[in-house]
């Protein structure tokens, strides 16, 4: 469990959390040593911010759905605890309860609301059982063939069993139900780059970048791309652009940098090359995410597609690979 809690914060996130929940009760602890009438107060507000940092810094992995669902559930049993530490110590109690009482409720009201062959589906992928997952999502594509959201399920579980094919072919038709998804776009790009059709993953790519300009996630996948293809100034480019959006993971940005250095490297500019390099240990922290991932074994296909630049990473960051090698390098 703590595995999948640490792969989902991610290192750095992680660490963040640690820190906040570390000095926040290390204070509380010197402060039972302190005899003051404003001791109590003082540990009650730090044990309040270590209970919203830490909703803060989790609430800022999730996607933006799961994140209302929560913020709907523990904002207002947040704001009773409030109310009955610092305005009405007298109804702390009641309030605790009522507190309780609504993330019991809100746990009701606000559930999932993912199909139950959509959760059997995601069980039977923590098990590794991927045909019994892709043959749930068959019978739920059957009875709604036109609703691209579940071609995009069954796509995601086909990624992780290595059918790459049929992932492509889920993703083709999410494209002709949906020619605006720029989801879609970027999943068919994906599974192509997977694939090493790089052809058909850059039109993918450049229609997701077009339908979603402000999106650093369209802008990456063109860009790793444009570097497989070695069209260096057009990675530079959209690559670029993908940092300006504040890419959240580090991880990310660690490949990003790489594929900066090495198409400046490509470029003859190795003064830029370089100073994307600088960059690129700057997000060092994101390569103990990526080894993480990498471990898994639903991960045989990313392994494929981008264990080679981890390692091409990692041995910039160890300084054992310059920048004049990486223009030779794919």
């Amino acid at each position: 469990m703590f595995r999948q809690f640490s792969l989902f914060m991610g290192a750095a996130r992680l660490r963040t959390l640690f820190l906040l929940i570390g000095g926040t009760g290390l204070i509380s602890l010197i402060l039972n040593a302190v005899e003051a009438d404003w001791v109590i107060p003082a540990q009650t507000i730090l044990a309040l911010t270590t209970v919203l940092g830490s909703l803060i810094i989790i609430m800022g992995r999730m996607e933006p759905s799961d994140r209302g669902r929560w913020l709907a559930i523990l904002f207002p049993a947040i704001g009773a605890l409030i109310l009955g530490v610092f305005i009405v110590p007298q109804f702390l109690l009641p309030l605790v309860g009522a507190a309780l009482g609504w993330i019991a409720a809100g746990m009701l009201l606000f559930r999932s609301r993912l199909p139950i062959q959509y959760r059997e589906a995601v069980r039977h992928l923590r098990k590794n059982e991927y045909a019994e997952a892709v043959k749930i999502m068959d019978g739920v594509i059957k009875e709604e063939p036109d609703k691209p959201e579940h071609l995009r399920f069954r796509a995601e579980v086909l990624r992780v069993w290595g059918k790459l094919d049929r992932a492509r072919r889920d993703y083709r038709r999410m494209t002709e139900l949906d020619p605006q998804s720029a989801v879609a776009y970027n999943g068919l790009a994906e599974v192509c780059l997977q694939a090493r059709d790089y052809e058909e993953a850059l039109k993918a790519a450049q229609c997701a970048a077009e339908l979603a300009p402000e999106e650093w996630v369209a802008l990456y996948n063109l860009g790793m791309i444009e570097d497989r293809l070695g069209s260096a100034q057009s990675a530079v480019d959209h690559l670029e652009k993908a940092l300006a959006l504040k890419v959240s993971d580090v991880r990310h940005r660690l490949l990003i940098h790489l594929y900066v250095a090495r198409a400046y490297a490509r470029l003859g500019d190795a003064a830029k090359a370089q100073g994307a390099i600088l960059e690129l240990r700057r997000s060092k922290s994101g390569l103990e995410e990526w080894d993480t991932i990498l471990k898994s074994d639903q991960a045989e296909t990313l392994r494929v597609a981008i264990g080679d630049d981890v390692e091409t990473a990692r041995a910039l960051i160890a300084g054992s690979q310059d920048v004049l090698s990486l223009a030779r390098s794919t």
